[in-house]
């Protein structure tokens, strides 16, 4: 499977973005896929897991309320809606894809088999 993730950009805080993970390789309705994060200085964080065969979804706490991961099968991607977004949310975000559904804990980065190229959040203004 090969993801690649899109959508990333500079937004005012406040402001919200859709990010974009598109499989190819296998179908969504066999994968988990897990979005993560990784700010300038800091180690990865695991943000949300979406389960592609019924759309069942974590979060962390820090993006709960203000992130909301979907999947369109048909088009075989996964979308991390972001609301409300802070500087602190500044950071390249990745997504990444395991067999199965979302791994117990969901945000442990070594679960995660494949990994999309990670794209660029800048929240300033």
């Amino acid at each position: 499977v090969q993801l690649q993730a899109s959508g990333g950009g500079l937004v005012q805080p406040g402001g919200s973005l859709r990010l974009s993970c598109a499989a190819s390789g296998l179908t969504l309705e066999v994968l988990a896929i897990g979005w993560f994060r990784q700010a300038p200085g800091k180690g990865r964080e695991g943000l949300s897991c979406i389960r592609g065969r019924d759309g069942k979804t974590y979060y962390t706490d820090s993006v709960k309320g203000r992130f909301t991961a979907s999947r369109d099968n048909a088009k075989n991607t996964v979308y991390l809606q972001m609301n409300s977004l802070k500087r602190e949310d500044t950071a390249v975000y990745y997504c990444a894809s395991v067999q199965g559904g979302c791994p117990a804990p969901y945000y442990r980065d070594d679960f995660y088999a494949t990994w999309g190229q990670g794209t660029l959040v800048t929240v300033s203004s």
